[in-house]
């Protein structure tokens, strides 16, 4: 690779993370607005050929690791460094530094689009393969993205000395918490065309699969 190509390829770099400044708020605010209507939006753009996906937002799976990138960054700046790090047991010897821990919680929270993803093709009885399940797992992620931002924020409030601030913590898990099974409902009885009492059905039971394999995920890791 010759210099040229080489500035060539830093210069595409650079534009990609910068612009990562405009359309991250962009598409955080689109989900919070309709977070229904950006899974659909996601749906649609995977029909469009490679080049042309995602144009006015960032692509879910990015959205999501960027998501954690800032909950973690926040973390550091409110709480310090993770006890996890520190550690030296069992397999959390291996979250030696911020980029593992990061690694970790992305597998963590995308047990979530991907317990939602499995049951939604189930449901529809499709083939379970890597082309039935791409197109809900990244609709699933702009949710788990938003999900996580949540869950993060509220753990760091939980996390602090004061009560009223555990408190305000405690009630913005059970808000993110409601709001996502919520979202989860409505989209299941959209897509199987069911009832919502059964859209309830099959987003809870997703909702325990993926938190069980998250819980002993985090189990293995502490």
């Amino acid at each position: 690779m010759n210099l040229f190509s080489i500035l060539k390829s830093l210069d595409e770099l650079l534009y990609e993370v910068m612009s990562w400044l405009v359309f991250f708020p962009i598409t955080l605010w689109r989900i919070i607005r309709h977070p229904l209507d950006m899974m659909n939006y996601s749906d649609v753009e995977q029909q469009d050929a490679e080049s042309d996906q995602y144009t006015d937002t960032l692509s879910p799976p990015l959205f999501l690791l960027l998501a954690l990138i800032i909950s973690h960054a926040l973390e550091i700046a409110l709480v310090g460094e993770n006890g996890l790090i520190a550690s030296k047991h069992g397999l959390a010897s291996l979250i030696s530094n911020d980029t593992n821990l990061i690694a970790l919680r992305i597998v963590l929270f995308s047990l979530f689009p991907l317990a939602m993803s499995v049951r939604l093709v189930r449901g529809l009885h499709l083939r379970l393969d890597r082309d039935t399940l791409k197109a809900p797992f990244y609709s699933q992620c702009y949710t788990a993205a938003l999900f996580a931002l949540g869950t993060g924020l509220a753990t760091l409030l939980i996390s602090q000395h004061e009560l009223n601030v555990q408190l305000a913590g405690l009630v913005l898990q059970i808000v993110v918490l409601a709001w996502y099974g919520i979202l989860q409902t409505l989209w299941f009885s959209r897509h199987l065309r069911v009832g919502k009492l059964r859209g309830f059905v099959q987003a809870s039971w997703a909702m325990v699969e993926a938190g069980l394999a998250s819980i002993i995920v985090a189990f293995l890791f502490t």
